[in-house]
């Protein structure tokens, strides 16, 4: 088995995989204190936020740089929704900023949704 330390990452085991499931990191909850769209970008602000768990501290060090949502639940390897709620637990503390996404497609946009297949066609 190889854990991490306790505040570096998510507890893993080799063969199962996380050992603490995703929505025990959020402490149950389902809905964060703020909206944010999986495309919303969040960047660190500098404030400390050490009262939070270990995952609040990943999600702030990948955040030096603007990231999207959606980016920080892969990097994280949990739920975008248990995303969203820890995320809103740092811009609550106000050591995260949001803002909306820079360029915000309409779903039905006919151009960006043959250029998401062509690309999913390459990669098969």
């Amino acid at each position: 088995m190889s854990a991490a330390a306790a505040g570096d990452r998510p507890w893993l085991d080799d063969a199962a995989g996380r050992l603490v499931r995703p929505f025990t990191v959020s402490d149950g909850r389902t809905r964060p204190s703020i909206a944010l769209d999986l495309m919303s970008q969040v960047m660190a602000t500098g404030a400390a936020a050490a009262h939070l768990g270990p995952e609040h501290g990943q999600a702030l060090d990948l955040c030096r740089a603007p990231l999207p949502v959606a980016e920080v639940a892969a990097h994280l390897k949990l739920p975008a929704v248990v995303t969203k709620v820890l995320l809103s637990d740092l811009v609550d503390c106000g050591a995260l900023t949001t803002r909306p996404p820079a360029h915000h497609h309409h779903p039905t946009d006919r151009a960006l949704l043959e250029a998401v297949l062509d690309g999913l066609r390459r990669q098969l």
